[in-house]
């Protein structure tokens, strides 16, 4: 059995580690509602403009050339995947890894290696892709250092260029979808090509556009391709929040329960010690009378 001394020693060292746990917990929960509350103001913004592209695109008679919503066969991909630059959040990095190498692997198998351009968000995926040997084309800072929607432009921006310039076929993102603070969903998404849908119900409205619809479409795309980027973004980094915060809540009271097991082991620890001082004063005392 461990000594008081030792005992004592774990105890005040759990202590330290459950101050620590629990701080980073109110740390992350104050972020995970920072990046919900934007993500609450952006979002009517995101699908009133969606709403707007697919009203206006239902009220046309004839066919729009969109370029940004053209499928083709898709010979070349862009993926994208997103993940922390730190651990202690759970399974957050280990899921979006995994279904990270599961989808580069598919587009491996059925277009080669060379046709399957990498970018990677976050140094625990950049860290995990190397494990495999798999070339990254760019690497970006956290979304937890980073994240800005100058910096969803700049990405979306570079993916529509290459989309344009055929230099890929389909633009695909991999991240962690924010459930709740306990649940984060691995999830992938196309964004490109575009699933420009034309809506049919509701009021039809006479819209009147200039120059053309084709310009007014072509506009109003990126514009809509840039929020979905944003929105993404948003999503994998309210979700490295939850898991964090709930990570730590879960480090808080093991540490909590561990400490309590302690104590009682620390008692009767104490109790044996008293217990046999006594046996030797008793016992003492016994030789002098005899």
């Amino acid at each position: 059995m461990a000594s008081l001394k030792e005992i004592r020693a774990r105890i005040a060292s759990i202590a330290s580690t459950q101050k620590i746990t629990s701080a980073m917990k109110m740390v992350s929960a104050a972020k995970l509602k920072k990046t919900e509350g934007i993500t609450t103001r952006f979002l009517p913004y995101k699908n009133k403009l969606s709403e707007a592209l697919s009203n206006y695109l239902g009220s046309l008679e004839g066919e729009v050339s969109i370029p940004l919503a053209e499928h083709r066969e898709v010979k070349k991909v862009a993926l994208m995947a997103f993940s922390s630059s730190s651990g202690l959040c759970g399974v957050y990095n280990a899921s979006v890894s995994k279904l990270f190498k599961q989808v580069y692997d598919e587009y491996v198998k059925s277009l080669g290696a060379e046709n399957v351009t990498v970018f990677l968000v976050g140094k625990k995926i950049n860290d995990y892709a190397k494990k495999f040997g798999i070339k990254v084309e760019k690497q970006y800072a956290p979304l937890a250092e980073s994240m800005s929607y100058d910096l969803a432009m700049e990405i979306s921006d570079m993916m529509v260029d290459l989309f344009l310039s055929h230099k890929v076929d389909r633009v695909e993102l991999v991240f962690n979808h924010f459930k709740n603070s306990g649940v984060q969903i691995p999830s992938r998404e196309v964004v490109l090509p575009l699933k420009a849908v034309a809506s049919s119900e509701g009021p039809t409205f006479d819209y009147i556009v200039e120059p053309d619809k084709e310009a007014f479409v072509n506009d109003l795309i990126p514009k809509v391709i840039r929020t979905n980027f944003y929105s993404i973004m948003l999503d994998a980094l309210t979700a490295e929040h939850g898991a964090r915060m709930t990570a730590m809540h879960i480090a808080s009271d093991n540490a909590d329960q561990l400490s309590q097991e302690l104590k009682i082991q620390y008692n009767k620890a104490r109790q044996n010690v008293i217990t046999n001082e006594l046996i030797d004063i008793v016992g003492g005392a016994e030789a002098l009378n005899g």
